[in-house]
């Protein structure tokens, strides 16, 4: 299978309560195209005071790969800057949330895979 660009799925929606909206670059779309072992393996855009808010993950983890920008993450509580090539991980029972506290576009790899 090849995608093209230009066939990608994207959705712009407000998540978890967030501000503003988050665009999502869906790079598979949903279980069937991974196997039934994860859910989401988007390109995710926060354009400047945008946010992923604040969620629990009950069942999967999800990883964030932060492509550009800069951002704050909240790690369950624990609240850090994060930038490009940062890493963050959310297992199962755990709750995190993104904001893009830059001037910026934030970008990142969203994958959550079941547990």
């Amino acid at each position: 299978m090849i995608r093209r660009s230009e066939e990608k799925i994207v959705e712009s929606k407000k998540l978890f309560g967030g501000q503003g909206e988050a665009e999502m670059h869906k790079i598979l779309n949903g279980a069937p195209e991974m196997y039934n072992k994860g859910r989401v393996f988007n390109h995710l855009v926060l354009h400047p005071g945008c946010e992923v808010g604040w969620h629990v993950h009950q069942g999967d983890g999800e990883t964030y790969y932060i492509l550009k920008g800069h951002g704050t993450y909240n790690d369950n509580g624990t609240v850090v800057e994060v930038g490009p090539g940062d890493v963050t991980f959310t297992d199962s029972g755990e709750g995190h949330a993104l904001l893009n506290s830059g001037e910026e576009d934030l970008e990142a790899i969203a994958l959550i895979l079941y547990c």
